[in-house]
């Protein structure tokens, strides 16, 4: 049996009510014995690609606890975002939900099946950093090194200033 991992998962929506759907995701989640130690405030971006004509997106970033591996994580996170309605025809598309996996117990991971740890975009996106610092204010890149403060202050001011908290789900 493994032990049990710390990891940090990302919640995005964009489609009905996100705020709803992560409330019910939350619930769902926990039916797979996944703990959420800590969850972020929401927070509101601009949908991608920039000038897309799609809803703002809403997004927020959990600490949890689980009992099994990235792999079946995955399966898992891909599991709940079918149930509810999430669809993976075109890149970028509004979602009902999407749930990633940005770290696995500070690991440096590439798996065969293409899954890479930590997240390989997530030093690129406020809208993943902001709302992770909030759970993870010590977090450390494996890879890197450098700590989620200096990603935050790497990214562009623009998409800084553009990812709005909007304040705690709960």
């Amino acid at each position: 049996m493994l032990k049990s991992k710390k990891i940090y998962i990302a919640f995005g929506a964009n489609l009905d009510n996100p705020k709803v759907t992560f409330k019910s995701v939350i619930s769902e989640l926990r039916k797979y014995n996944i703990e959420i130690i800590k969850f972020s405030n929401l927070w509101a971006s601009p949908a991608w690609p920039e000038g897309s004509c799609q809803p703002d997106y809403i997004n927020a970033c959990a600490e949890i606890f689980y009992h099994g591996s990235d792999i079946s994580l995955l399966k898992l996170l891909h599991t709940v975002e079918n149930c509810f309605g999430r669809k993976r025809t075109v890149k970028n598309e509004s979602r009902s939900i999407d749930l990633d996996i940005l770290d696995f117990h500070s690991k440096h991971i590439i798996h065969e099946n293409g899954l890479i740890l930590p997240h390989p975009r997530m030093q690129n996106r406020a809208f993943v950093l902001l709302p992770l610092k909030e759970v993870a204010s010590s977090w450390r890149d494996p890879v890197s090194g450098l700590s989620i403060d200096d990603l935050i202050c790497k990214l562009p001011e623009s998409d800084v200033l553009n990812t709005v908290s909007l304040g705690p789900l709960f």
